[in-house]
């Protein structure tokens, strides 16, 4: 058994999750906080292509861009010597561009969700975009955030169309688990496909776990919120900056009869 596809896989899967998730937590942050609803529709629209789209038709877009008699691939060859078509980076890219929607639209989910009261309160605070950002939307929507990094994940770990245009089915270079999978049932040898099979199976199976884990955290946190009857809010927010310098909720909550401050 070639053991290079499964290390293949896990390297590209690793460094495209790390560019998706913070490409899509902050692409979903700004387009949130767009003012025109038309122009969030239009935006969602483009940055979720990739997800309805049949992968080898994202493949063909980007082998149509960074082929190496294309401009962009062409450039990169000529001031850098750099070949992005059929190269292990290939896989990178399209792992990244396929996986993307799914990092984007659970983390705008997720930081829509944050109770607007938390938002109202960290900006009455003088708090700017930027820290509400990062010290009250992002520590409030971990649980979506992390499903969908962990769900990005897995989706890149398992590309295929797309990786099999820009990247081909290169042996030990560019040859990912599903490819070989391919590669070795058209060869005939369905044990061995069927031994790749068994590891995509149970890697996906860990990741939907980690995803149910983290839904289940939040489901906690929200039946907890509604038996105690408590609720964020300005109390809280004040509370909160004075403690950690983050709007959390649950860094303190008042009772609906508490008067703020």
């Amino acid at each position: 058994m070639d053991w290079s596809p499964i290390w293949i896989s896990l390297k590209t899967a690793s460094v495209a999750i790390v560019i998706t998730f913070f490409l899509g937590l902050l692409t979903a942050w700004m387009v949130m906080r767009l003012k025109s609803s038309r122009m969030k529709i239009i935006w969602d629209g483009i940055l979720t292509l990739p997800l309805v789209l049949p992968p080898t038709v994202m493949g063909f877009f980007l082998l149509y861009l960074l082929g190496v008699k294309r401009p962009i691939g062409q450039f990169f060859v000529d001031y850098f010597g750099i070949k992005i078509a059929f190269s292990w980076g290939a896989t990178v890219i399209a792992a990244v561009v396929i996986s993307f929607p799914l990092m984007y639209r659970s983390a705008r989910g997720a930081l829509e969700q944050v109770d607007e009261n938390l938002v109202s309160a960290a900006r009455t605070l003088g708090m700017g975009e930027g820290q509400i950002f990062l010290r009250v939307l992002c520590p409030n929507a971990v649980p979506g955030i992390v499903s969908g990094g962990v769900l990005a994940f897995a989706r890149g770990l398992g590309e295929f169309g797309a990786t099999a245009m820009i990247a081909g089915n290169i042996a030990g270079k560019t040859r990912t688990l599903p490819l070989a999978v391919y590669s070795e049932v058209a060869a005939g040898h369905m044990d061995e496909a069927g031994k790749y099979v068994l590891i995509i199976v149970v890697m996906a199976f860990f990741a939907v776990l980690l995803m149910n884990l983290a839904g289940n955290r939040t489901m906690r946190r929200d039946r907890s919120a509604k038996k105690t009857g408590k609720r964020p809010g300005m109390a809280a927010a004040a509370r909160g900056k004075v403690l950690g310098g983050r709007v959390s909720g649950g860094m303190g909550e008042y009772n609906e009869g508490e008067q703020d401050d």
